[in-house]
């Protein structure tokens, strides 16, 4: 089998989707497939991997969307997919990722399964100020994502978000894998880290890993660490990962009097040592409602660290209260008594990590055989007509015909939306030439009531 995976980051771009696509490549070419990865350009980069890698031209828009876009539409790039004799192709991505997924689609005639991993409805209201724009993006990826064959969602949660955004189809749950042994690290490696950063054995450690932005629920772990200080209790927090909002959370840190509690290490893309920082930690937070899945919680649980996690999100599905997780509502407070409690009752924690351990894991082998197995079943299942003839401005007309549709939606629910607003403007003037009238007649009222008093 030939398995075409595409997706806008890749390494060395570190993020959660980025290191599935890396794991799926990596095992499809080593136990079942061969892998093309479809990425956008890095500047540097070279890559040096099993499978192939075509990279296509890319503008940096890392500031905006905290990767690069990138740019696939040209022909001597598209036509390297003719001659890779793809049988499945799978994206990561519903936008730039997916309209690349339907363009080969269209010169190779196989099926296209697309995996929502992320709430991009979020990330598109955060990176686009004008509400008509950010319809139109809404739209525009609902519409790429009906177009392809089979969606997958990374867990329950993900996929009636992407419900919510107008999507009508079906969709099946398949989870993400880690690529952690289970098992915590060395005592060696332990004993390394905590000299390289300065690190105590003898504080409680609690660990935050992931990008930062404020979405992630880190205003809800600083706000919890400030009171947790309050209560006179030592401690020390990790921050693993970098964001555009990297700055802001610093700054506020500093403004709680938290500096010299807390590490900021950035990314790190060594997995043996993120999975040390696991592995010395005592609890990891990660009070996030953007995450679909969150990896990390089964990261941590490889290592034998417990999560704490908002009742209800995507993270703890699938996760049970006070035996493999601690489950709190979405505040500080929540999670600060948890933090009290953890300083003065560390074992109770412990146990809840070696559950999680037993009952949470899910190796990538394990993830990505069930997916293998699943190609199989859309390939028999989506039969393509090899003598069907679609020629590459088709698919531009496709696509361009889907975000006109998005455009044309959108500018409905703004002529709708002005409409009603001159509506209410009009009764606004009604109704304040009718308080103008009852103002002068309780004025008439008035004056006649003091005349007959003088």
């Amino acid at each position: 089998m030939n398995v075409c995976l595409i997706n806008d980051s890749f390494p060395p771009v570190i993020d959660g989707v980025s290191n599935a696509v890396f794991n799926y490549a990596q095992i499809l070419q080593k136990n079942h497939a061969n892998v093309i990865v479809a990425t956008p350009d890095f500047p540097g980069v070279k890559d040096d991997y099993d499978f192939e890698v075509l990279r296509y031209p890319s503008i940096d828009t890392t500031k905006a969307v905290g990767y690069r876009t990138g740019i696939p539409f040209n022909a001597n790039y598209l036509s390297q997919f003719n001659e890779r004799n793809i049988d499945v192709i799978h994206s990561h991505c519903p936008i730039t990722s997916t309209f690349l997924a339907r363009i080969i689609r269209e010169q190779t005639h196989k099926p296209i399964i697309m995996t929502y991993h992320t709430k991009f409805d979020i990330d598109i209201r955060r990176s686009i100020d004008s509400k008509l724009l950010q319809d139109v993006a809404i739209n525009a990826l609902v519409a790429n994502i009906s177009a392809v064959d089979e969606v997958w969602a990374v867990s329950h949660g993900a996929g009636e978000n992407l419900k919510s955004l107008g999507y009508q189809g079906d969709y099946i749950v398949m989870h993400n894998g880690v690529d952690f042994t289970k098992g915590a690290s060395r005592s060696e490696l332990k004993t390394s880290l905590r000299k390289q950063y300065d690190l105590s054995k003898d504080k409680p450690t609690y660990l935050f890993v992931g990008r930062l932005m404020w979405y992630k629920g880190i205003k809800i772990i600083i706000d919890a660490l400030k009171q947790l200080k309050q209560h006179d209790q030592d401690f020390q927090m990790i921050f693993v990962g970098d964001g555009i909002e990297a700055d802001q959370i610093k700054e506020y840190v500093k403004q709680c009097g938290l500096t010299d509690n807390c590490l900021f290490t950035g990314s790190i893309a060594d997995r043996k040592l993120l999975k040390t920082f696991f592995s010395i930690s005592d609890l990891f937070l990660f009070p996030s409602t953007f995450d679909t899945n969150g990896i990390v919680v089964r990261e941590a649980a490889a290592a034998g660290l417990g999560s704490v996690l908002i009742k209800g999100s995507c993270a703890a599905e699938d996760t049970a209260d006070g035996v493999n997780v601690i489950q709190i509502d979405e505040n500080a407070d929540s999670l600060a008594e948890v933090l009290i409690k953890a300083g003065n009752n560390m074992d109770y924690f412990h146990r809840i990590g070696k559950a999680a351990q037993q009952q949470l894991y899910l190796s990538w082998d394990e993830a990505v055989e069930k997916a293998y197995e699943r190609y199989k079943i859309v390939m028999e299942k989506y039969q393509y007509n090899s003598s069907k003839n679609v020629t590459l401005s088709d698919s531009f007309f496709g696509m361009w015909s889907d975000i006109s549709l998005s455009v044309s939606k959108a500018k409905e629910t703004r002529q709708r939306f002005v409409s009603r607003l001159l509506e209410t403007t009009e009764d606004i003037r009604k109704t304040g030439e009718l308080i103008s009238y009852r103002r002068t007649e309780i004025q008439e009222y008035l004056n006649d009531v003091m005349d007959r008093y003088l």
